[in-house]
């Protein structure tokens, strides 16, 4: 193919692999995606400059995928979009550019290494694993869509997670896509070297242990809802506010009436605890007793009213501070624990470089907020310990707990109102629960406009609220598993080592064999 024929099929087979992701879940399309793929970089190895055309070429696939499955990020600025309309095309288009870099990178290492057949293919997955945990992990990282999460809608199959989390996902997915690319080895009889036949068998064989291993491990778990925690009963509150209305001076006090409302429906005298989402109350809650205390009025008898708020500091000498936070009150609106978000999003809670960009962030207040310390075990009373995490905290794998502290439950308030009703807090979701598989304790999300939700320890969803949707969600706190899981106790390292050690087999194998 002539260049920019390679780069438009590229780009279109990126934008296809999306398919696989939330809400869609069409995982077949990862076949014609990634072996296209594959292809078209063994086309690029008689483009006058190889390197720079496999480069190219990785890189329209990763801009195709990333612009048609991140599209929903340009929404949170049409929430303002007179103040912020200079910045949309840096965020439907800037992003997934940046993003592409990580499989351009790919790309080009699976075209260096010069390899073919099976010990190619091999190669590109565990070079594309790696490449998703660094993109997960630099510039603060951002682990969003990763292959492995094509599986988040099957609890059978997402049951690998407990063992490897979502990175071993990815590297069998890929594995398995990539396979067929062999093919193009068959003669005129349809005829495969031996070793081909074998990788394909193998690509194949690997669906079913995976599905195995997940089918044995959920036949060993209780059923669904059955073993929860005792005497805790948790009601989640889902107001459904637009991302318009949330900040508006002359709607502030409207939107905590909602909430209180919400809370007070029928079946409260069952719950022990409320649940409200990230900045449910627009206000800085530590210097307003009278609002604490008519918050703390819906907190059932004993329990407590747990939301998300914003948090001050402000001391003689030191710098005005604010935080992204999460507070506990009990019935006399007494705050009983709190908890800081510590991964912050770029440009939208405050500005990287901030002495270079004369920039405001997105939300609301011209102060940046301050990250809290880190992931934190709390206690509160009438609930086992809890990992908080606001927002896109949970997003990112094996940073969502203490290890030095295990809880016995995560709970993720958010709010997904700035996407409105597109793909991306239907992602969110899927992100969230695979985190309860990871760490074998549930999560437990409330969200302002949804999806919120309970989701158990192995991954299935106990219930939810529809996106878009209001009302509340009255649900027993599932059980954590007696033992971590063997990722909880190890962390993404093994995999990672594990797909480089593959990669480094698949390197001397290819080379013994001989390369194109």
């Amino acid at each position: 193919m002539q260049a920019w024929r390679r780069y438009a099929l590229a780009f279109g087979l990126g934008a296809l692999a999306t398919l696989a992701f939330p809400p869609v879940y069409a995982v077949p399309v990862l076949l014609p995606a990634f072996v296209g793929f594959l292809w078209l970089l063994d086309g690029a190895r008689r483009a006058p400059r190889p390197g720079r055309s496999a480069l190219a070429t990785g890189w329209w696939f990763g801009f195709g995928q990333f612009a048609f499955g991140m599209y929903w990020i340009a929404f949170a600025l049409l929430t303002d979009v007179a103040r912020y309309w200079w910045l949309l095309p840096f965020s439907a288009l800037g992003v997934p550019a940046a993003l592409a870099l990580f499989i351009a990178v790919a790309a080009w290492v699976t075209h260096r290494a010069g390899l073919i057949g099976v010990a190619r293919v091999v190669w590109f997955a565990s070079i594309w694993t790696i490449v998703e945990w660094l993109r997960g992990t630099i510039f603060t990282g951002f682990p969003w869509n990763l292959m492995g999460y094509v599986w988040a809608g099957s609890p059978v199959m997402v049951q690998l997670a407990a063992y490897t989390g979502v990175y071993g996902l990815s590297l069998w997915t890929v594995m398995t896509a990539s396979m067929p690319a062999v093919l193009n080895a068959a003669d005129a009889k349809g005829h495969l070297p031996r070793s081909r036949v074998c990788g394909l068998f193998v690509a194949a064989l690997l669906p079913v242990i995976v599905g195995t291993v997940g089918a044995s491990r959920l036949a060993d778990a209780p059923a669904v809802d059955r073993e929860a925690v005792e005497g805790v009963r948790l009601r989640l509150v889902q107001p459904n506010i637009v991302q318009s209305h949330k900040w508006r001076n002359d709607l502030r006090e409207a939107n905590v009436r909602a909430h209180l409302e919400l809370s007070r429906e029928p079946g409260l005298e069952h719950s022990t605890h409320v649940i409200w989402p990230e900045t449910a109350v627009p206000y800085v809650l530590g210097s307003e007793p009278a609002l604490r205390r008519i918050i703390g009025s819906v907190a059932p008898p004993g329990g407590l009213v747990i939301t998300g708020t914003v948090r001050a500091q402000e001391q003689a000498g030191m710098p005005f501070q604010v935080w992204n936070s999460l507070q506990a009150l009990d019935s006399g609106g007494t705050i009983l624990g709190s908890y800081d978000k510590f991964h912050l999003v770029p440009f939208g809670e405050y500005v990287p470089l901030r002495k270079f960009l004369p920039i405001n962030k997105i939300t609301s207040g011209g102060t940046d907020f301050s990250a809290g310390p880190g992931p934190q075990t709390v206690v509160l009373p009438g609930l086992p310990p809890v990992s908080p995490l606001i927002c896109y905290e949970v997003i990112f794998p094996g940073e969502v707990i203490d290890r030095q502290n295990r809880p016995a439950w995560l709970l993720n308030v958010t709010n997904d109102a700035w996407y409105g009703r597109t793909a991306g807090p239907h992602q969110h979701f899927a992100i969230a629960g695979l985190r309860a598989v990871e760490e074998g304790v549930p999560l437990v999300r409330s969200a302002n406009t949804g999806i919120s939700g309970v989701v158990d320890s192995y991954g299935r969803v106990v219930g939810r609220l529809a996106l878009g949707t209001r009302g509340v969600l009255d649900v027993d706190l599932p059980a954590a598993l007696p033992m971590p899981t063997l990722y909880a106790q190890t962390g993404n390292w093994p995999i990672l080592a594990f797909a480089a050690a593959l990669a480094a087999l698949a390197y001397r194998w290819g080379r013994l064999r001989g390369t194109r």
